[in-house]
């Protein structure tokens, strides 16, 4: 009996382990692929990292719009800052506790300097900041600051209303 126990413990374990998110390190260039990528959604790239407390306080309410069906035509994309060294001990750790589901990259370049105003132009490099953006009908806004729950929802539902909008 005792080896069955142990056989479901190990099971488990494994299949918690499967379910865990992968978190991919991404390059400048990748990171301008999925910023010009024409899915035909709208996707959501934010840019944060662990040792950003006000980035920390806004993650779930990304994860909240990841999980919400009202959102279904929106892809949340997080783009961590932390260290490449820093993947497994802060980036994999802080998502696998927090439960985070939504797309989770880890760009490679530390030089932020050389690579912001491919996001943005008027993006100074504070953090968190966020992308939302609709490739197939040219539409984007940039917003440097960290987002309150409800106000992120808002500004989600007035994007996807100029997007449905245009779609007529």
């Amino acid at each position: 009996m005792l080896k069955y126990y142990i056989s479901i413990y190990f099971l488990l374990i494994i299949s918690f382990s499967s379910l865990a998110q992968s978190v991919e390190v991404i390059n400048v260039e990748n990171m301008e692929s999925i910023i010009h990528e024409k899915t035909g959604k709208t996707r959501v790239i934010n840019f944060w990292a662990t040792w950003c407390k006000p980035c920390i306080e806004e993650l779930p309410y990304f994860e909240a719009v990841n999980q919400d069906p009202d959102f279904d035509d929106i892809e949340i994309v997080l783009i961590s800052l932390d260290f490449v060294e820093d993947l497994n001990t802060k980036v994999r750790s802080y998502i696998e506790k927090k439960s985070i589901t939504s797309t989770v990259k880890l760009l490679d370049n530390v030089d932020y300097n050389s690579w912001i105003d491919k996001v943005d132009p008027s993006w100074s490099g504070a953090i968190p900041a966020t992308l939302v953006i609709n490739n197939t009908l040219n539409k984007r806004i940039f917003f440097e600051k960290q987002f309150e729950e409800s106000e992120l929802e808002s500004v989600l539902s007035e994007f996807q209303k100029e997007i449905n909008q245009t779609n007529r």
